[in-house]
């Protein structure tokens, strides 16, 4: 069994085709797939989708790239939503910091991420982090924040050794490896082999970022066993090695036994 740690299938790019989605993941034997939020108009969507899809499990959170003029109105419904059902979901996520494309909301992007990750501590639940262009701004705010109480994942990890080893020396937070690894040009492979495998967890961040053979197309939760050939080749160890550890490491991370997920 597999499951996909990330993966937005409420986008628009799954309407036509979201039942064989599903399907075609079930297929490959990816039986969980975990939902971020990304801003209150994806909330609807998703919640929607989780409704109707039993392995499909929900995160509530506003993603960096969303913090825009109106980020208190919109962190003020977040944190209502999250707060009047914690249960349903299984992280604070997508939330972190994203300087690539834009700088103009980076102290609201810090204050957000803050915020949000104070109320995972409040609520005991784990943070999905995005990471883009930021990786010293998000240590900066990590470093004050980490306790006991504080676990999560960098999502869609691209980093360097020594950030991983960062990330890492927090405690109680994992890589997601996702369709990046299996690109010509990655070092994440190099990166990688020198981290224990039980700190990774499999990831899609569907519809972005397939690996290959696909990339340059859709993403999908199907494609996860190809993530984890490409591990099982870096690890030399077995395909049911990798899907065995990771995941386990999931449904430690993100607190999945409540959802029923063995």
């Amino acid at each position: 069994m597999f499951i996909d740690t990330h993966a937005h299938l409420y986008s628009e790019e799954f309407e036509t085709d979201l039942d064989e989605t599903i399907f075609r993941a079930r297929q490959s034997k990816v039986n969980y797939i975990l939902l971020p939020n990304i801003d209150l108009a994806s909330m609807d969507t998703m919640l929607a989708l989780s409704q109707k899809f039993a392995n499909c499990i929900p995160m509530m959170g506003l993603h960096p790239g969303y913090v825009k003029e109106d980020w208190v109105n919109q962190l003020s419904f977040i944190e209502q939503k999250l707060f009047e059902s914690p249960e349903k979901y299984c992280a604070v996520g997508e939330i972190g910091m994203d300087l690539y494309w834009d700088t103009t909301f980076c102290e609201g992007q810090k204050i957000v991420f803050r915020k949000q990750i104070q109320w995972a501590k409040d609520l005991k639940l784990p943070i999905a982090i995005h990471c883009r262009d930021a990786f010293d701004e998000i240590f900066e705010i990590l470093d004050q924040e980490n306790s006991k109480e504080l676990s999560g994942v960098f999502h869609c990890f691209t980093g360097n050794i020594d950030q991983a080893k960062h990330i890492l020396n927090y405690g109680g937070f994992k890589l997601g490896i996702g369709g990046v690894v299996t690109y010509k040009k990655s070092e994440l492979p190099e990166v990688i082999q020198q981290i224990d495998l039980n700190h990774l967890v499999l990831e899609t961040d569907a519809p972005y970022l397939p690996p290959v053979p696909y990339r340059g197309k859709r993403n999908e939760s199907s494609y996860i066993p190809l993530i984890a050939e490409k591990l099982a080749e870096i690890y030399n160890c077995s395909n049911s090695e990798i899907a065995e550890k990771t995941t386990q490491n999931a449904i430690h991370l993100f607190q999945l036994k409540k959802f029923g997920v063995k």
